[in-house]
C-alpha cells in the first residue's frame, strides 16, 4: 500500500472516536446535529439551541501534546510539521469564532476516548451544566 492509498483511507467523519462520543451523548442528551457546515469548522457535534459545539480531534492530525500527537513522521517531516501547525492555527481560529458568537466549545482528543467513564463524566458536565 503506498502513501496515497493510506491517506485516502483516512476518514474525515464517523471515525471510531466520534462514534463513541455520539454513543455516550445519545444516552443522556440526544438531539445533536452532525457536521454543521454553516458553523465555523463544521463541528463534529452541535447542539444548536444550547449553543454548544463538540469537536473530536485525532491526536496526530491536530497536534495534541500526548504521545501519539507529539510524534513526528520520519518521511517528509517538514511538510507534516507545517501541516499540523496550520491545523492547530485553524482550530484556534474556529474556537475564537465560537467565543465571539457566544457558544461553548469542547474538544475531545482521540486519546481521551480510551477511558470511557472519564469521557462520560466530562461530556455530562459540559452538556448538562451550561455555566
Amino acid at each position: 500500500m503506498d502513501r496515497s492509498d493510506v491517506m485516502r483511507a483516512v476518514k474525515g467523519r464517523d471515525t471510531a472516536p466520534e462514534l463513541l462520543v455520539r454513543g455516550i451523548l445519545r444516552a443522556f442528551a440526544p438531539g445533536y446535529r452532525l457536521c454543521r457546515r454553516d458553523l465555523p469548522g463544521a463541528p463534529d457535534i452541535a447542539y444548536i439551541g444550547r449553543k454548544t459545539a463538540i469537536f473530536v480531534h485525532g491526536c496526530f492530525w491536530h497536534g495534541h501534546d500526548c504521545k501519539r500527537g507529539a510524534r513526528s513522521p520520519k518521511a517528509n517531516a517538514e511538510y507534516w510539521t507545517q501541516k499540523i501547525a496550520r491545523n492547530r492555527a485553524r482550530d484556534a481560529r474556529h474556537r475564537a469564532a465560537y467565543v465571539d458568537m457566544g457558544w461553548r466549545v469542547l474538544t475531545i482528543w482521540e486519546c481521551e476516548t480510551r477511558d470511557k467513564a472519564a469521557l462520560d463524566q466530562r461530556l455530562r458536565a459540559f452538556v448538562l451544566n451550561p455555566t
